[in-house]
């Protein structure tokens, strides 16, 4: 077939794929736009519902390419291009990236339930996944906590939703527990007193809730008493040493023994 002839057919091709490719580009222009119109409807719809923006933000750009993705492969088959082949080759290369990032997606989903179930949030003061800390991160696939001296640990999210959750930060108030030891000669009674004049002078414990002070154990070395006082969530660590403070000095005053663990030897000569 010489110039002429290619020359002659190109009206012909223009006739059969002019108009196909025109329609393509159609699918391809108002599918991109519907992509972008559905995503921020979303987007916005999970803003009104307080989402939080990393969840928002990555469930809307999933959504925006999926779309994106069909719009593409519909274009193309309206071209003429057989897509059955491009579809099997992608859903091949779909799972065997599931398969690769099997624990990158379990950390995802535990990510998505922490943000959507809110079992913690930023800034409370959690153990779980075995680290304690304040956390300063929820992140779609770990969680970055910050412990008291400061340091800071990345919690795969499925570590934490796969164990139990200790949040300290959720009620307002938290009982302090004290476990006092004092020797066996000491007056019962004289310490529950001392005890209760300690608890009374400090204006931090709350005195609407009964503070609990009681013989708990008669140990090997010493009767063990507990005093548990509530009081505000903010004020429990420093309540409780200083209230372990207290009791020392006050117990050193009245010369209360406080005993530490001991143990009798009796050394025999052999025959006797």
């Amino acid at each position: 077939m010489n110039v002429e002839q290619y020359i002659a057919q190109i009206p012909v091709l223009i006739s059969a794929y002019g108009i196909k490719i025109i329609l393509a580009l159609v699918i391809f222009f108002v599918g991109k736009w519907l992509a972008k119109t559905i995503s921020k409807f979303i987007e916005g719809s999970m803003a009104k519902k307080s989402v939080d923006v990393t969840l928002s933000n990555f469930i809307t750009n999933i959504i925006y390419y999926l779309i994106l993705a069909f719009v593409i492969i519909a274009a193309l088959s309206q071209v003429g291009i057989q897509t059955a082949s491009l579809i099997a080759v992608l859903g091949a290369a779909g799972l065997a990236v599931g398969l690769a990032l099997q624990g990158s997606l379990s950390n995802f989903a535990a990510g998505v339930m922490i943000i959507l179930f809110k079992p913690c949030k930023t800034g409370d003061f959690i153990e779980a996944g075995g680290a304690m800390g304040t956390i300063s991160e929820i992140g779609i696939f770990a969680t970055i906590l910050l412990t008291p001296d400061n340091k800071t640990i990345i919690v795969p999210n499925s570590n934490i939703t796969g164990g139990n959750i200790t949040n300290f930060s959720t009620q307002e108030e938290r009982r302090v527990d004290l476990v006092v030891g004092v020797g066996y000669g000491s007056d019962i009674k004289q310490v529950k007193e001392v005890l209760a004049e300690l608890v009374a002078a400090d204006s931090r414990i709350l005195t609407d809730k009964e503070t609990m002070i009681a013989v708990s154990e008669l140990a090997d070395s010493s009767v063990n008493f507990v005093l548990r006082p509530w009081v505000k969530a903010s004020d429990y660590w420093g309540v409780y040493f200083d209230l372990t403070e207290a009791v020392k000095v006050r117990f050193d005053e009245l010369g209360i023994e406080i005993p530490f663990p001991q143990m009798d030897v009796h050394v025999t000569k052999s025959g006797e």
